[in-house]
């Protein structure tokens, strides 16, 4: 349900974000998070797309949170790689079944409304703060920042 592609784009924003307003390169960021450069390329295209992200070429660019991390929530960033979908007609077809779910994907709609609610009200910020439930936030090695 929780794609490798928000992982990773979740990743790629914690550490951006933990950049102090420094610009990282696609590389910095692959080693940094441990995603493939290759593919971490694509989800900065879509972090991008989705004005998550900003990224500067040339000498002195990089990728740079477009908005402050306490602006930014789970969900904006999951959403922005792997569209995030309610269940809100019946998903094998069942032309009688309408919008009335039978219990089972009503059951799962409930579920994701949860997870939806949770990733809304979740910030990258939030997930920063060693504070947060008590929390150890994931760590990344450290990278060469540019100056």
């Amino acid at each position: 349900m929780f794609s490798r592609t928000s992982d990773y784009a979740l990743r790629a924003v914690c550490l951006i974000a933990r950049s102090a307003g420094n610009s990282l390169t696609t590389d910095q960021i692959a080693a940094a998070t441990m995603v493939p450069a290759a593919y971490l390329s694509k989800v900065l295209q879509a972090l991008n797309r989705a004005r998550i992200v900003q990224t500067q070429r040339g000498s002195g660019g990089g990728v740079s949170l477009a908005l402050p991390a306490d602006q930014v929530s789970v969900f904006e960033v999951v959403n922005a790689v792997a569209p995030f979908h309610r269940i809100n007609s019946c998903p094998l077809g069942i032309a009688e079944h309408g919008t009335n779910l039978c219990p089972m994907h009503s059951q799962l709609d409930d579920a994701l409304a949860l997870i939806e609610q949770s990733f809304r009200s979740t910030s990258i910020a939030d997930l920063l703060n060693p504070a947060l439930n008590g929390a150890v936030r994931c760590g990344f090695p450290n990278v060469m920042l540019k100056s």
